[in-house]
């Protein structure tokens, strides 16, 4: 970062930095978040302070938007990119929150040229290049540590398509093997999908058999919401997530306790 961007960087923090009571309720409302050290939470206020000053909040169908839902999705966001770069989210600046549920047209051409028209129920979307849609009824039930985040889903999507449209496989750090992440995620979406096709109820969702994107954007919850499902299930991907996220939320580190 040069120098400019540094001074800008304090000069955020040092004006619109989250006030520390809200900050310390919102952790307490998010269980995902418990496990961070001292270190880590103060990391994690910076970065939320950043994002809520660099995105903008729009409320869609009637949604209202108030400090505590900006303040729920900036830290479970920042969660992801606690080890990352602060520029991980760059490249598009809005968050669209519709009350609930909401609906999105889908055109498709087949294989013959047939045009297909159809319209799905969602409770997020991220854009590539463009925003990111979340249902706010979706957003207030996530972070509580039961496997299900559409937060963390739709953010996931966001550092998927850092190098292109979302596909499972974003650009990997240094030191990471790009064989055994394909090999790893490759087998353990072939299996969950055998798994899901022979009828068996899966403790993962389903909906990650849907295409390779899918699958690494819920597994990126059950890593930060259940890691212990994940290691159980699938501990190859548990370990290749520990080296993306540069997170080990099997084993969390208190400083403070």
């Amino acid at each position: 970062m040069n120098w400019f961007g540094r001074w800008r960087r304090a000069r955020i923090l040092e004006r619109h930095a989250i006030p520390v009571w809200d900050f310390d309720a919102a952790l307490a409302r998010l269980p995902i978040l418990q496990r961070l050290d001292a270190s880590e939470r103060a990391r994690l206020h910076e970065a939320a302070s950043l994002f809520i000053h660099d995105k903008t909040f729009s409320a869609a169908g009637g949604a209202e938007v108030d400090s505590v839902i900006r303040l729920a999705i900036a830290l479970q966001a920042c969660l992801l990119t606690l080890n990352l770069g602060e520029d991980s989210y760059r490249g598009w600046s809005e968050i669209i929150l519709y009350p609930d549920e909401f609906l999105r047209a889908r055109e498709e051409v087949d294989e013959a040229g047939v045009v297909h028209h159809t319209r799905d129920i969602l409770a997020g979307e991220s854009w590539h290049g463009g925003p990111l849609v979340l249902s706010l009824a979706d957003v207030e039930t996530s972070g509580q540590a039961d496997g299900v985040n559409v937060v963390l889903h739709e953010f996931a999507h966001k550092l998927d398509m850092l190098n292109g449209d979302a596909n499972g496989f974003p650009p990997l750090h240094r030191g990471m093997d790009s064989s055994a992440w394909a090999r790893d995620f490759s087998t353990a979406y072939a299996d969950l999908c055998s798994r899901v096709d022979a009828g068996e109820d899966t403790a993962i969702d389903p909906y990650a058999t849907a295409d390779p994107a899918e699958f690494f954007a819920v597994l990126t919850e059950v890593f930060f919401e259940t890691p212990a499902l994940l290691d159980t299930e699938y501990p190859t991907v548990y370990r290749q997530l520990q080296q993306f996220y540069r997170q080990h939320p099997l084993h969390p580190r208190r400083e403070d306790a």
